[in-house]
């Protein structure tokens, strides 16, 4: 059985220290199915208690499709809708579309500009023969030229890919005998990194700059070929069904990463989950820090989504720095801003007295993806940024926001929150049948949203997967619900030990670990030992003014079976300067799992800052 404490003492402790337990951390600790929770009313002064019950009553994905053009025309492409429509209306032609800033220097394009630019890069493509069903590689630094590219691309029909350039040369290698692109957008300085031994299947490298060059046969520099072309808005239409980008994930820590596929018709999801959950208006200007457009976020918050609501979105290419992120917030005036709870953290570690130098007043929404927000970074977002940040859940195969914390609705702090409209989401067993209220099992959703993932490239086996529940698609995730039907986080199916009676995952033993005054961030793996026994590895940062040690080892390691359970199968604390986390700051527990089974740790996901 579970090793018990007096949770109420816990409790009130925490809370003191502005830190509350989430809801497993708690239950864990005193073997109950009660729960210990703050819960918040809205900030919105909007707020109806009805709203949401009334929006999901009254919402379908049919009505969801009226509002773009194609519902009446049957002419479908996401840049029109996202695009050129602005573009060609007088009254939003000139309206801020992307504003992007690197080095301190604002670049900023119109709806015109962006129609103009990609139409171009569109033509230029055309020429060289590529439409249709062809795969594009993007393979830039931090620019706005990627968006013109990815917008292009979507034009033609074109399966695009973003390639972070910080990739390792095995990932680069490794992507392109995957996806096999006809063509890569490149800079000189990058193109320097292509594996040669696997370019065969490249036609066409287009260079975006880099001086005098001696070209390769297939190499084009395109600053002096695109002033050839016409502005005026070329467009092939499609179906709904037409591959629109590629995002290669692990989602989960075993086996290579998944090459998860998005088609066109994704848009419909795109809109409703940005009006519903980032509340966006026709006055927004919305900074979607969580990652460039390599990563799932940035590419549907930070460029799709947005551009289709015809609202402003910012882009920002340079490196963390608390004063560089206060600064973007404050100098552009974001309204709306979609962050990571390691983003949080950051800003917390950068002490309470920074905000207070800004200008922040203009932010009236703030939302978080990428891992669980803890109750500590929420309450200390609450207290210092005057926003409550409301947490969201989804995955690169699910293309959109699936559950979330709405903005008129209560809070409960360390809660996914609840289902998108148009969303019917349900926590089964491992026979595929739903279960009760607080008992673990594994998130579940109805296929019928529009922006679910259309194929795995080159992987129906895994694809199919998802799907082995009859009107199921599973996810992975392990969670559990309230009787009010929020959502809580457990882990990973795949993670999962047994500690005396029940199921724990590495998610809940960071939480506990987390709690430790010395520990700044943790991340746990689920490890084998020889004799097949599964054990638990942390691996620790600890705070300033803290040093590792064997002391502080122990320390942690008796805290944490005295706050838990004599009986956990804890191996080893590691202590490690930085975790390894993804660009966008979500967690990168597969390139430790990498580690330990002696794997290339690099090809697992999107590099690390």
């Amino acid at each position: 059985m579970c090793g018990k404490v007096d949770a109420s003492l816990l409790f009130k402790n925490e809370a003191r220290r502005g830190r509350f337990l989430t809801f497993r951390s708690v239950s864990a600790i005193t073997g109950s199915k009660k729960m210990l929770r703050a819960k918040l009313e809205p900030e919105d002064p909007r707020a109806d208690p009805a709203w949401y019950e009334e929006v999901r009553r009254n919402f379908s994905w049919a009505k969801a499709e009226r509002e773009f053009s194609w519902s009446e025309t049957g002419r479908l492409n996401i840049v029109h809708e996202a695009v050129d429509r602005w573009a060609l209306d007088d009254a939003r032609r000139d309206h801020k579309a992307l504003i992007f800033e690197k080095a301190s220097r604002v670049k900023e394009f119109t709806y015109g500009d962006l129609s103009a630019a990609s139409s171009q890069w569109a033509r230029l493509f055309m020429e060289q023969g590529l439409g249709e069903g062809d795969r594009v590689f993007i393979f830039l630094p931090s620019c706005p030229e990627v968006f013109f590219a990815l917008l292009a691309c979507a034009r033609l029909g074109i399966l695009s890919y973003v390639l972070f350039p910080s990739s390792g040369f095995d990932e680069i290698d490794a992507r392109i005998r995957s996806a096999r692109p006809e063509a890569i957008v490149t800079h000189a300085d990058l193109a320097e990194r292509l594996p040669q031994q696997a370019m065969a299947c490249v036609e066409h490298v287009f260079l975006t700059g880099g001086g005098a060059l001696d070209l390769y046969p297939g190499e084009i520099v395109m600053e002096e070929e695109l002033k050839r072309f016409s502005t005026e808005p070329t467009i092939r239409w499609v179906s709904g069904d037409t591959p629109l980008f590629l995002i290669y994930t692990t989602s989960g820590t075993t086996g290579p990463p998944k090459a998860v596929v998005h088609a066109h018709r994704s848009m419909v999801g795109h809109v409703a989950t940005a009006r519903h959950v980032l509340d966006v208006r026709d006055d927004t200007v919305l900074w979607t820090d969580a990652g460039e457009p390599g990563w799932v976020t940035g590419i549907v918050y930070g460029l799709f989504a947005p551009l289709l609501c015809g609202i402003t979105t910012v882009a920002q290419g340079d490196p963390f720095s608390a004063s560089t992120w206060y600064r973007t917030l404050e100098r552009h005036k974001v309204s709306v801003w979609y962050t990571t709870p390691r983003t949080i953290s950051r800003l917390m570690e950068a002490g309470d007295d920074v905000p207070g130098r800004y200008d922040l007043a203009g932010l009236r929404h703030v939302a978080t993806v990428g891992e669980v927000l803890s109750p500590e970074q929420f309450y200390w977002a609450r207290r210092i940024l005057k926003r409550s940040p409301h947490d969201t859940w989804w995955m690169t195969e699910t293309g959109m926001i699936c559950i979330a914390n709405f903005p008129w609705m209560s809070i409960k702090p360390g809660s996914m929150g609840r289902p998108v409209p148009g969303i019917e989401a349900a926590v089964v067993n491992d026979q595929g049948q739903p279960v009760s209220d607080y008992t673990m099992g594994e998130l579940a959703l109805r296929p019928i949203w529009p922006a679910l993932m259309t194929a795995l490239w080159n992987d129906e086996s895994r694809y199919r997967h998802h799907f082995r529940f009859d009107g199921w698609f599973v996810t992975g995730d392990m969670v559990t619900t309230d009787e009010e039907g929020y959502f809580y986080f457990d882990g990973r199916n795949d993670d999962l030990i047994k500690v005396g009676i029940r199921d724990m995952g590495p998610y809940e033993l960071e939480q506990i670990l987390g709690l430790h005054q010395a520990v700044a961030e943790a991340m746990v793996i689920a490890v084998r030992a020889p004799d097949g026994k599964a054990n638990f590895r942390a691996f620790v940062r600890v705070k300033e003014g803290f040093t590792a040690s064997k002391r502080l080892n122990l320390e942690i390691r008796n805290f944490v079976r005295a706050s838990f359970s004599p009986e956990i199968p804890l191996a080893e604390i590691v202590f490690m300067d930085e975790l390894p986390r993804a660009r966008s700051g979500i967690p990168l527990r597969s390139m430790l799992i990498a580690r330990e089974r002696g794997l290339p740790a690099g090809d697992l996901g999107a590099p690390g800052e």
